[in-house]
């Protein structure tokens, strides 16, 4: 049985959906710290300078690999906020394929109002981790 994965419009719906219920930012945060939490663990011994983003403040970790058609992706990171940011695009992008991923693009990001309410660093760091994940993506495109 193959599991059923949301859309990338889906997903990007219900986070559109989740910022408009919590009109507060402080909110937000606290929402995106909960997605962090939630975040598979990622093992230590992938936690490689091999394995480290560049261009990040805080420590953050991103694989990609293929399965079957679809990209995957595992991340992680040493700061909670950041956390939440990769749980938010991993949301987005994980289990789908290339082209998916590379139509889907990165609006929703500025639609979600993230640029505008994160450090100039976190905003930076967010922009290199949707680079990352386009890059493979285009690297893996048929």
């Amino acid at each position: 049985m193959t599991e059923t994965v949301p859309s990338t419009a889906d997903t990007i719906q219900d986070f559109k959906d989740a910022f408009l219920f919590l009109e507060e930012w402080t909110d937000r945060y606290g929402y995106l710290i909960d997605l962090g939490k939630k975040l598979p663990d990622f093992p230590n011994e992938l936690k490689t300078e091999e394995n480290l983003m560049q261009g990040c403040q805080s420590q953050v970790w991103l694989i990609s690999y293929m399965e079957g058609d679809r990209l995957r992706f595992k991340a992680a990171s040493d700061a909670m906020i950041v956390s939440g940011l990769i749980a938010l695009i991993l949301a987005v992008y994980d289990n789908h394929t290339p082209q998916e991923i590379l139509d889907t693009g990165s609006d929703f990001i500025e639609e979600l109002g993230l640029s505008k309410h994160l450090s100039p660093s976190r905003s930076n760091g967010l922009h290199s981790l949707v680079k990352h994940v386009m890059a493979a993506a285009n690297r893996h495109a048929g």
